[in-house]
């Protein structure tokens, strides 16, 4: 009975060391900067799937990515930065739970603080927001699960 209960530990013990980990997810982080022009540029590749709500949402023709990171996330405890000449977002995971992420974020100008905020993060919902008026137009953040 002892043996019968040692192999049956063994074998859920095997199960549970050979089971996969959770998928690793790549984010995408950009700062972009939108504005109105007389011809626009194509929209980069990484914002196709968002190109109608960004128009919608700021009402601006253009959309430049002006800095960007990709960040696999793999214990949900990651941190990064993605940056331009003179903005940098830092973005530092707190949590996952099947595949949302709260994040904290810290958009920095130079060396000045702008905003701090915390966001959750999911495929379903990627997080776009509203940043300082640059010139003629206004910064965006974006972070997206891929």
């Amino acid at each position: 009975m002892r043996a019968r209960a040692l192999f049956l530990l063994a074998t859920v013990l095997s199960f549970a060391v050979s089971a996969p980990a959770q998928a690793a997810e790549t984010v995408w982080s950009g700062l972009v900067m939108a504005n109105n022009v007389a011809e626009p540029a194509p929209i980069p590749a990484e914002l196709n799937r968002l190109e109608g709500t960004l128009k919608q949402l700021f009402g601006y023709n253009q959309f430049q990515i002006i800095g960007q990171s990709r960040k696999s996330l793999k214990s949900g405890e990651e941190d990064w930065l993605a940056t331009s000449k003179y903005f940098a977002l830092h973005v530092d995971s707190k949590a996952a739970a099947r595949s949302s992420y709260l994040l904290n974020l810290q958009l920095f100008q130079e060396e000045k603080l702008l905003l701090e905020t915390d966001a959750n993060l999911s495929k379903s919902s990627p997080l776009v927001i509203k940043g300082p008026q640059v010139g003629d137009g206004v910064l965006v953040l974006l972070l997206v699960i891929e």
